[in-house]
């Protein structure tokens, strides 16, 4: 009679075991496939109103024409500056740096903000050409560098620009950016 009781006690046990095994292996797999499906999923981000036309940012790439618009405003905010605005400038450009390359360029602008403080010297950049490529994160920009002391122009040079990108999450940051060689058609134009 014991051995009785025993046993169907223990094939209750046996029972609510494997139903208990069964729920937690199906809660695993519903959790492995709603996190692929999460993680997979593309999101987007819809951008502020004041663009020329609408565009979206997904954590599928940059589109070219959101990279257009990034290097645009970058190059502008980096290559037009006064001493009296140094600290905002590096300021405004350091917001788009990649945490990676923070360090790095915020030497580089220190070094640029150290040349520059005290003196009289500013410059402006009249962008005219502009080439992207978002697959390989970079942009290049081409137009007339004017440097001036006080209000006079003492140069006025045809520059190139590349910028360098990096795309983590749905953040494009700032990772470089370098002055290029003149291309040969401004080398046959001097």
């Amino acid at each position: 009679m014991f051995s009785d009781i025993s046993h169907e006690r223990q094939q209750s046990l046996l029972r609510q075991r494997n139903v208990l095994a069964l729920t937690s292996t199906s809660l695993g797999l519903a959790l492995i496939i709603a996190t692929s499906f999460a993680a997979t999923r593309d999101r987007e981000v819809v951008l502020l109103p004041t663009l020329p036309k609408k565009l979206t940012v997904t954590s599928a790439g940059v589109e070219a024409d959101y990279l257009e618009l990034v290097t645009r405003d970058t190059a502008l905010v980096l290559l037009n500056r006064s001493p009296e605005g140094l600290d905002y400038w590096m300021n405004q450009i350091l917001k788009l740096a990649d945490p990676g390359s923070y360090g790095r360029l915020k030497a580089d602008l220190v070094r640029i903000v150290e040349e520059q403080s005290g003196s009289d010297v500013s410059q402006a950049f009249v962008l005219q050409s502009m080439t992207v490529d978002p697959k390989g994160l970079t942009s290049e920009v081409s137009g007339t560098l004017k440097t001036f002391v006080g209000e006079q122009v003492v140069a006025s040079d045809d520059r190139r620009f590349r910028f360098n990108w990096t795309y983590r999450g749905l953040r494009l940051a700032l990772s470089g950016f370098a002055p290029l060689p003149p291309t040969d058609k401004s080398k046959e134009a001097n």
